[in-house]
């Protein structure tokens, strides 16, 4: 094998070639991940899915509140100068009408906000009595045949009187008419109480009674621990009835005995020929009485269901 001989130029050639340096290595940026679309995510199609049921459900009043509209201006449009007052027209009515619903100029002028609230507490009052008569006598009733078959002639004859013909007998017999008006809606509001109630009572299995026999339970303790219990639904149902009369009664007797209320309102301003108080006036009676119900409705579920 030769040896490699270096001189000193070959040396001088290796020692002054330039280094190869190698080129920095570049890492591309991790991707980022891909953003899915809020309406894909579970929440988004949570949201999607009760906007679409809630749409669902207010399409339906909604279209129909639009077309009872349309007829009442078709109607009104149809009447002239003299005929029915448009919604516009209701409408600037009302919008004046409760600028100001608490004026008080005296006993036969008051604003709309007082005579709702008298209204409401004739009915409350009323109502009240009714509750507090009807439900104890619809236990009774329910519960003892005997007293069943005594007040079924009687509940049978006065149930259909009408409740303006009992307005008279409290004026006779209260001789003014606050409490004439009460004895009108106590009387109009008790049948339903009483009925309901009383078929609650009926409908209680006749096990649990004869299990409380056996146990030597005291009256007391089976009304509460056994009927109260099981008529609970029965006597909601009887109470949001009642209430539902009350309010229809109340205006007509408002409107014989005066003073103050939507009835005696609703008079007066036929007697001015307010025609779009008078209208204003319906609305209210109807916007009132849909709260009182679906208020119970709400308080019959919560009672259901515990």
């Amino acid at each position: 094998m030769s040896a490699v001989t270096i001189d000193d130029n070959n040396l001088d050639k290796i020692m002054n070639q330039p280094e190869t340096v190698a080129a920095p290595t570049i890492e591309a940026p991790p991707a980022k991940p891909r953003r899915t679309p809020f309406l894909q995510t579970e929440r988004g199609k949570a949201l999607t899915e009760a906007l679409a049921k809630a749409l669902r459900a207010a399409l339906p009043p909604l279209i129909g509140i639009a077309l009872f509209i349309l007829l009442w201006q078709i109607v009104a449009a149809s009447g002239g100068e003299n005929g029915l007052p448009g919604p516009a027209k209701t409408w600037q009515s009302a919008q004046a009408l409760f600028a100001d619903p608490f004026y008080d100029n005296g006993p036969n002028d008051k604003g709309i906000g007082w005579n709702i609230l008298h209204s409401l507490y004739r009915v409350g009052a009323g109502f009240g009595l009714a509750a507090l008569v009807g439900i104890p006598l619809g236990f009774m009733i329910g519960r003892f045949r005997f007293l069943a078959g005594m007040s079924a002639p009687i509940i049978s004859l006065l149930r259909p009187v009408s409740p303006l013909a009992w307005l008279p007998i409290g004026l006779y017999v209260f001789k003014e008419t606050e409490p004439a008006s009460l004895w009108v809606i106590f009387i109009s509001s008790i049948w339903p109480i009483i009925l309901n109630t009383a078929a609650g009572v009926a409908r209680v299995p006749q096990d649990y009674l004869n299990v409380a026999r056996v146990l030597n339970l005291s009256e007391w303790k089976i009304f509460t621990r056994i009927l109260f219990p099981s008529v609970l639904p029965h006597l909601m149902t009887g109470i949001r009835l009642s209430i539902g009369v009350a309010w229809l009664v109340i205006v007509a007797a408002e409107m014989l005995t005066g003073g103050t209320g939507l009835g005696f309102w609703v008079w007066d301003e036929w007697n001015n020929l307010n025609v779009e108080h008078i209208i204003i006036a319906i609305f209210i009676v109807g916007f009132t009485g849909l709260l009182l119900e679906q208020g119970l409705v709400l308080l019959a579920r919560r009672f259901s269901y515990e």
